[in-house]
């Protein structure tokens, strides 16, 4: 079997080979320091990858996430565990802030499609969190299709997210990226009568119409484009998927009212972006609280940018912030 290295040296010397893809009506609209960005994910994880087998896919997406890893903020700890449910356990990850008090616990659901990532990949933007807010940070590795279709995974973002609300008193902030924003968006449905004190979706998922909007403006986006959502729903869905689940798709809902206030921040330049401002329309139409961001000249995944692209570590300042904010109980927006 190749290794990982030989994988990705493959990978890239064919990419080298051919010629490189027209950047298209994205040449200017993205500033410089983005498109490094954009050309370092690639070089690692390149668009082609989704043609190999998953057990590689994952190979290279947890090389390429040890690759933009940052360090830990000062006084962030962090220790592992697990969550009962049912038959198996779900491994978790827990951050705190050394000697503090939190005011509330942030239950983090990461990206990855549904088919990759977990504890590791998104590890250094749960400690920031955790630094940012002085929150609790609870982590969890949900299970990943194929192996496990829907709903194994929103089965394990819900357990855990009751594991917190059952072992401590602290208000909860539901928080995640892309598939995570997805999860979180589907616990916050399932979970009403106990509910969560807010959530925060980066980028989310949520099974919005892919004829309209951003699905086709921004149909062939760096770093995700509209062929790729629809693998990673296809890999992802059990047979005979109803049109009309809210775990697994959450704006095919047809209630939205009793949904905690809600912060959806998103990409311009991004097809899920339009996904973002329904959610945000149907939560207000329901007399709920919800605000929508849509961050001009970025892309999808941009969380991994926070360090070299200004206007995404601002954006992930205003994450923070919103973060903060609804774990106290507050609503600015």
């Amino acid at each position: 079997m190749q290794s990982s290295d030989t994988v990705r040296t493959a990978m890239a010397m064919d990419v080298e080979r051919r010629e490189k893809p027209s950047r298209g009506k994205y040449a200017t609209r993205l500033d410089a320091a983005l498109w490094d960005y954009i050309d370092r994910v690639n070089g690692w994880y390149p668009p082609e990858i989704t043609d190999l087998p998953i057990d590689r896919q994952r190979m290279v997406y947890d090389k390429m996430c040890r690759a933009f890893r940052e360090a830990y903020p000062a006084g962030v700890e962090a220790s592992d565990g697990t969550v009962a449910a049912g038959d198996h356990a779900i491994p978790v990850r827990r951050y705190r802030m050394a000697g503090g008090t939190p005011q509330a616990t942030v239950v983090y659901y990461h990206g990855g499609g549904f088919i990759l990532g977990g504890l590791d990949s998104h590890d250094d933007i749960c400690a920031e969190i955790c630094a940012g807010t002085d929150f609790d940070v609870l982590s969890a590795d949900y299970r990943l299709a194929p192996e496990h279709l829907h709903p194994a995974a929103f089965d394990d973002a819900l357990a855990v997210f009751e594991h917190a609300a059952a072992t401590n008193d602290l208000p909860i902030v539901l928080c995640g990226e892309s598939a995570g924003g997805n999860l979180a968006a589907a616990v916050a449905h399932a979970s009403r009568r106990h509910p969560a004190i807010g959530q925060v979706l980066i980028y989310p998922g949520l099974g919005g119409d892919e004829n309209t909007g951003s699905y086709v403006e921004h149909a062939a986006a760096p770093l995700l484009t509209l062929s790729d959502i629809e693998f990673y729903r296809d890999v992802r869905s059990a047979r005979a998927q109803p049109p009309d689940d809210p775990t697994f798709s959450p704006l095919s809902g047809s209630n939205f009212s009793g949904l905690p206030p809600t912060f959806i921040i998103t990409a311009e330049c991004d097809p899920l972006s339009s996904d973002g401002e329904a959610y945000r329309d149907r939560i207000l139409a329901a007399g709920g609280r919800a605000w929508w961001r849509e961050e001009p000249r970025l892309v999808h995944s941009f969380l991994r940018a926070r360090r070299t692209v200004p206007r995404a570590g601002q954006a992930f300042a205003r994450i923070i912030a919103a973060i903060a904010a609804l774990g106290k109980g507050d609503w600015p927006y």
